[in-house]
């Protein structure tokens, strides 16, 4: 069994199955007998019975929620909004056409592109989204005919599972399975010779192990991974109203979003007025367990990383960093770190070289737009980024000159199920949401008739 940890108050509150390799031969095997018969369904069945997913979902969203902040840590109601907005998402995959291109229609010849399913799915989570990021890979997957797996992180399998329950009283067996399990039983799946398709969001040590070990069986990969987002504010800004947008871009859900805003860089004239500014929004955040009332920020969600965390805070110090702004935490247990601000660091500190993944914000200063510009692209990963600018056609024109998947202006991060989102360099391959990410499940198949 594996204990599942609340890091609210660093105990155990309940333990899950161990999956091994005979679950997964198991589940294959049904996933395998269901995909010939999901796959024979024409899509406005498919969506059809998703929507009715959605409706079971929802009207269990509560009990979900609280499952998702006991596990994660988040506050309850960001918990609901992290399911709600998935839900939306199920929804609008399901009122999506996918059209036969026909490409040649004469006396001579019949040429048309379909989508055919790719197959058995793999889906892999991350705990930082345990939710959110399952419905991602579910949706898609039954929209387009095929059946998926999904193995959530063993740090929040518990509410994952039970949606994998839920299902259950509307899918047709084999169709969605769930099965909790560790390291093991993600390397099993990738190279499972029954499992056609993997997609995965995690660090992208794992991406790159994933990639290689799904490379026997040439599996369809997607792969969201890691991201050391850049910030560029720019001169003219209004430092007011930006204040707190650039705040939650880089702190929301205690700074565990992949996409987030990891690096700051602001000129320097402007350094000490948007210092200040984002050290009064941090002051009105409250720290504590996300079961409580008037709770913005949860804790740090497993041990390990409120350890590297504070490690990365204590070794920009030792570089002679300022720390300039620890917000408070509440006393006892829990893996409750301070929202902290950062200043008087450079680009070397692994602070700002790595992705910190918590409530801790770096901000560099520059001179020079070019030169910004070299360092926010000096990074392996490349997830999002963004500038920020009261002229729209100037925030644009440095937008243009990022390396990013997606660049935002004067906001950061804000994801839509219909904008495909993927990261470049090494943080990942392909793309989710949108209708792209949607065809992402499903292969060429090409139909030529001579006339």
């Amino acid at each position: 069994m594996i204990p599942v940890i609340n890091p609210a108050t660093a105990s155990t509150f309940i333990e899950v199955p161990d999956a091994e390799v005979e679950h997964l031969d198991a589940a294959v095997a049904a996933a395998r007998r269901a995909a010939k018969h999901w796959a024979t369904h024409d899509l406005p069945f498919r969506q059809g019975i998703v929507l009715r997913l959605v409706d079971h979902v929802r009207a269990n969203i509560d009990e979900l929620a609280r499952l998702v902040t006991l596990e994660q840590g988040k506050p309850l109601a960001k918990s609901a909004g992290e399911i709600e907005s998935g839900l939306r998402g199920l929804e609008r995959y399901a009122s999506w056409d996918i059209p036969v291109e026909v490409i040649r229609d004469n006396d001579d010849e019949l040429i048309e592109v379909h989508r055919a399913p790719v197959g058995v799915v793999g889906g892999i989570t991350a705990w930082n989204y345990p939710l959110l990021l399952a419905l991602w890979k579910i949706g898609p997957a039954l929209i387009t005919g095929n059946p998926i797996i999904v193995k959530p992180s063993p740090l929040t399998p518990v509410a994952t599972l039970r949606l994998g329950e839920l299902a259950q009283q509307i899918l047709p067996p084999g169709v969605l399975q769930v099965l909790s399990g560790g390291d093991d039983l993600g390397r099993a799946m990738t190279a499972h010779t029954g499992i056609d398709k993997i997609t995965f969001t995690g660090s992208e040590r794992a991406g790159k192990s994933i990639m290689a070990g799904a490379g026997p069986t040439l599996k369809r990969l997607t792969l969201e991974l890691g991201g050391n987002d850049p910030g560029i504010v720019l001169d003219d800004v209004d430092v007011a109203s930006i204040a707190a947008d650039l705040y939650w871009g880089a702190l929301s859900n205690c700074g565990q979003v992949c996409a987030g805003l990891k690096r700051l860089y602001v000129p320097r004239h402007l350094a000490p007025a948007i210092e200040e500014a984002l050290a009064e929004v941090a002051k009105g955040v409250t720290v504590g367990n996300g079961l409580d009332d008037g709770v913005d920020m949860g804790p740090v969600q497993n041990a390990a990383q409120f350890t590297k965390v504070r490690g990365y805070v204590d070794d920009a110090a030792d570089r002679g960093a300022d720390v300039y702004f620890r917000g408070e935490v509440p006393e006892g247990p829990g893996y409750f770190h301070p929202v902290t601000l950062v200043r008087g660091v450079d680009d070397s500190v692994p602070l700002v070289r790595e992705e910190q993944f918590g409530p801790v914000l770096p901000i560099l200063t520059y001179t020079d737009i070019d030169d910004v510009i070299a360092r926010a692209n000096d990074s392996d990963l490349a997830l999002g980024a963004s500038v920020w600018s009261s002229d729209e056609q100037r925030a644009t024109e440095v937008a243009e000159r990022v390396e990013a998947g997606t660049v935002w202006v004067n906001q950061h991060p804000m994801l839509s199920s219909d904008v495909p989102f993927g990261g470049v360099k090494q943080s990942g391959l392909g793309v989710e949401q949108s209708i792209h990410g949607v065809l992402e499940y499903t292969n060429y198949r090409v139909l030529r008739i001579k006339r």
